[in-house]
């Protein structure tokens, strides 16, 4: 690690620490040259997603994205801002761990109505309205029927 003060690339760890959750590791280091004390993070390195859109383009994954269309699906909701952190985080590993670099948006689409089903119905009816673009009351109407089915099967066979 160089010097932010002299350049030089020697130095030694004086102490080491999680950080951002876990995510990264913090180290306070000291120059062996000039003595300057400074700090430095460890992040794994992640390749970026690409999501490639329903019009054929392409995009890197947008974390904020995906975020705010969450937000806006537990808006008024009993859902806390830290469930909803927690639901992007997990789907963001999610996508991270796959073996792919390209993911088609209605895949990760797909994704967040698997995660809202099991958090709030409420938030679960307004995402799929945005995403699957609902044109009328029949939409509604058959989109929580099936999800009154797949409770009720739910329910017997956990039952």
């Amino acid at each position: 690690m160089q010097c932010p003060s002299c350049q030089n690339t020697d130095s030694r760890v004086l102490e080491s620490r999680a950080a951002d959750a876990g995510k990264s590791v913090r180290r306070r280091r000291e120059c062996l040259n000039c003595d300057f004390r400074f700090t430095t993070y460890e992040r794994v390195e992640t390749v970026p997603i690409t999501v490639l859109k329903q019009n054929g383009s392409r995009e890197i994954f947008n974390r904020s994205k995906l975020l705010n269309g969450i937000t806006r699906a537990c808006e008024k909701t009993c859902v806390e801002t830290l469930k909803v952190e927690a639901v992007v985080d997990e789907l963001e590993t999610q996508l991270q761990q796959r073996n792919v670099r390209e993911i088609s948006s209605a895949e990760i689409g797909e994704m967040v109505l698997d995660q809202l089903r099991e958090v709030n119905e409420v938030a679960y009816i307004r995402f799929a309205s945005v995403y699957r673009q609902f044109n009328g009351i029949n939409d509604f109407v058959a989109t929580l029927e099936t999800f009154k089915t797949e409770k009720d099967q739910l329910v017997a066979t956990l039952g």
